[in-house]
């Protein structure tokens, strides 16, 4: 990898650096054209889906494969990127993104997985200055501390190969899960 792209013919003070995600990027597959947000109509609430038996099998397997990747996760370190706003500290705060009243942080696998969140975004040929964090810290002291019901988003621009880690019971810490009642004893 070079830091300007390769092998020019221009004298090195008259190019732009590129990044090094820009070269992990071009090593993905090409993502889907971005959709014009601004344009797009709102998109629907999804209606809450049917609860299965308690003794429906597919759904158990489900769950426990759910399980299965929560804690792979929780002991894994990922990278989380920094988002461009300083955080409660003065900081800059990680890389969040908002949906349906839910704050999402957003954490990667490899560099790979951010490069290509990065090119989704058209943005991969700038620096992104990212921290490692394992998964179980991000689930259990990054979520409470967000003050807003809030999950953690791995893999993003993967689509079906992501994960969402909800702010429920079982995921994050009791105080911080959305599902339970309120003045429920924690």
């Amino acid at each position: 990898m070079s830091e300007h792209g390769g092998g020019s013919s221009e004298p090195p003070e008259s190019r732009v650096p590129r990044s090094r995600l820009e070269d992990y990027a071009e090593m993905t597959v090409p993502p889907r054209e971005p959709a014009d947000e601004r344009g797009a109509p709102p998109e629907p609430e999804p209606a809450p889906a049917p609860e299965p038996p308690p003794d429906d099998p597919e759904a158990e397997a489900r769950r426990q494969r759910f399980i299965e990747v929560l804690e792979e996760f929780r002991r894994t370190p990922v990278l989380v990127p920094l988002g461009e706003g300083p955080g409660p500290d003065g900081e800059r705060g990680l890389l969040t993104a908002d949906w349906n009243g839910v704050r999402f942080i957003l954490a990667f696998s490899d560099g790979q997985a951010l490069a290509r969140y990065a090119q989704a975004r058209g943005e991969y040929h700038r620096e992104w200055v990212y921290q490692t964090i394992l998964g179980a810290r991000l689930l259990d002291v990054a979520v409470p501390a967000a003050g807003v019901p809030c999950g953690v988003a791995l893999d993003c621009a993967d689509g079906p190969d992501g994960v969402v880690f909800p702010p429920v019971r079982g995921v994050v810490p009791d105080e911080a899960a959305v599902d339970r009642e309120e003045g429920e004893d924690i």
